[in-house]
């Protein structure tokens, strides 16, 4: 696949506000600083169309960006919150669930974990919800460029037989770096896929 065009059409605060398109959404959800906006902008090749910040959490809403005039990029917010009250947590969570459960334009959603860490609960149980709602998912290990092979190998292994506890079969999981583009052809392709299916 190769992207033509990419552009924002509107944040909102609830699932029920996205756009009324029956456009198919590829979704994108990470803990806060896994490096989501980064990979947004390497991904569709547009420098600032996701909002990055060194402050994390920063994406308090669900953003819908149009790709090729054929389908919705979506940025959600991050779970794991960063310096947020109780009440703005409660609120960022409910927003999330209502949309991966109930937006029946969801084609896939992407999972971003730093691949320079340890399995973490948090995204483990993520997932599992995932898999409860019956939410099609990949994984996407973010950050490879900032950890050796060596490092990144132990890491996706043990990552790997955490999940194999919980899980028959894994999904797609794909190796990225924004800085170097890794990773990029192989997700468009998979999103490609995704789409004619």
């Amino acid at each position: 696949m190769e992207i033509k065009s990419a552009k924002f059409v509107i944040s909102n605060a609830s699932y029920e506000q996205c756009p009324d398109s029956k456009l198919p959404e590829i979704a994108f959800i990470g803990r806060s600083n896994v490096g989501k906006s980064s990979l947004i902008n390497m991904l569709c090749m547009h420098e600032g169309l996701a909002k990055t910040s060194s402050k994390p959490g920063k994406t308090l809403l669900i953003n819908h960006f149009k790709i090729n005039d054929a389908w919705h990029l979506v940025d959600l917010p991050g779970y794991g919150y960063a310096q947020v009250s109780l009440q703005q947590r409660e609120k960022l969570h409910r927003m999330i669930t209502d949309y991966v459960e109930k937006r029946e334009q969801l084609y896939c959603l992407f999972v971003l974990i730093d691949s320079r860490l340890k399995p973490q609960q948090i995204d483990l149980d993520f997932m599992d919800f995932l898999g409860e709602v019956g939410v099609p998912f990949a994984i996407v290990m973010t950050k490879t460029d900032k950890i050796s092979q060596t490092e990144l190998a132990k890491n996706l292994k043990m990552f790997k037989q955490k999940m194999s506890e919980n899980w028959e079969a894994l999904p797609e999981i794909f190796l990225t770096s924004s800085e170097k583009k890794r990773g990029r052809e192989a997700m468009l392709q998979y999103i490609e896929q995704v789409l004619q299916s």
